[in-house]
């Protein structure tokens, strides 16, 4: 196994992503989504909810607890809005379809929303939100797991929530402005890559069972009782990460009907899905003037450090997708190999490295 990265073209990728998902029994559509997303995300530079989540989602298929054919039930429709039953589906497959049946009503109505109970795992949610604003809507994405307990809330020492991830995408000039941001201030999978390494935080990021400040990623995987993420805002001002969490949880868990009440026993998600189109707003041409002045001054503003100017939410995603497709995605060996070990039992080739 080489020591450096291992490059390989984004159609190569994409190939083996569906091939993988696809030995396994998997409907076509959905495999070729769920590879589709995750090698995007790998594009975007995201790379813990990259194709580094196919060793976790097959397990979860020979688990039984990730469903590979079959429909999300459409709970509830009252046109603009709908409920639907995700069946525990590949979630970037069950919200990439909320998408575009959100996109199909905004440009009805102006808005369409889904909210989504029992879903699996949807993965990065900059590569959801980006589907829409690649084609000049504004998409908006709360996601929890009602199942999952990481979080405290704000002044408690007992892990309760998960770390509620939300995103806003929105056309730009030259690319989508992807705001993807969760309740704390660290990721479960940062964390287990923390562990997994043997390393510690830069900052104390974590607060151990007492409620102590911590750079030790162990305290949420290994110790018992476990600790918890920090919400954002840390020790002072944790009040508006706990905000932030409840507000996603009311938009994902609230309105889906199905939440931490009576939580499903496996990895699920419950996720918001919010399009409008600014057409039925101040015009599309309005909203474009608007964002785009204030992502031209944004960048123009005067940088804290020289030679590092401001940098807008989806800068770096739209030049990482742009040198990958130039140069292909590099892998490290650890990834690689977990890739291998999945890959040979099903029969799947690993795609060829670049030169």
């Amino acid at each position: 196994m080489p020591a450096s990265p291992r490059k390989v073209a984004v159609d190569s990728l994409d190939v083996f992503a569906f091939a993988l998902f696809r030995a396994t029994g998997m409907d076509e559509d959905k495999a070729a989504t769920l590879g589709r997303v995750l090698v995007l995300t790998d594009m975007m530079g995201r790379r813990t909810h990259g194709l580094a989540m196919a060793p976790l989602y097959l397990a979860e298929i020979r688990n039984g607890t990730m469903s590979i054919t079959g429909e999300p039930a459409i709970v509830k429709d009252t046109g603009a809005t709908q409920v639907w039953d995700g069946a525990f589906l590949p979630g970037q497959w069950v919200v990439s379809r909320a998408i575009e049946s959100a996109m199909s009503r905004a440009e009805t109505s102006g808005v369409g929303m889904v909210s989504i109970r029992r879903s699996h795992h949807i993965g990065c949610l900059a590569a959801l939100v980006k589907m829409a604003a690649d084609r000049g809507f504004v998409a908006i994405i709360a996601n929890s797991n009602p199942a999952g307990k990481f979080v405290a809330p704000f002044g408690g020492t007992e892990p309760l929530l998960t770390p509620n991830p939300f995103a806003v995408g929105y056309p730009g000039r030259d690319h989508p402005v992807l705001v993807d941001i969760c309740a704390s201030i660290t990721t479960v999978s940062m964390t287990r890559e923390k562990v997994a390494a043997g390393e510690q935080f830069d900052q104390p990021w974590l607060l151990d069972a007492q409620g102590t400040p911590t750079r030790d990623p162990a305290v949420l995987e290994t110790m018992q009782p476990p600790g918890s993420l920090q919400l954002i805002g840390g020790q002072e001002y944790g009040h508006k990460g706990f905000g932030l969490a409840l507000m996603v949880e009311a938009l994902s868990q609230g309105l889906s009907g199905e939440g931490r009440r009576n939580p499903p026993k496996r990895w699920s998600a419950s996720t918001w899905v919010q399009v409008l189109d600014p057409d039925f707003f101040g015009g599309r041409e309005a909203f474009g003037e608007e964002m785009d002045f204030l992502a031209d001054q944004s960048r123009a503003n005067r940088p804290v450090r020289a030679g590092r100017p401001v940098r807008l939410p989806g800068d770096q995603a739209a030049q990482s997708i742009s040198a990958a497709r130039a140069g292909g995605v590099a892998y490290d060996a650890a990834t690689w190999s977990a890739l291998e070990r999945c890959a040979a039992p099903l029969g799947v080739a690993m795609p060829p490295a670049l030169a």
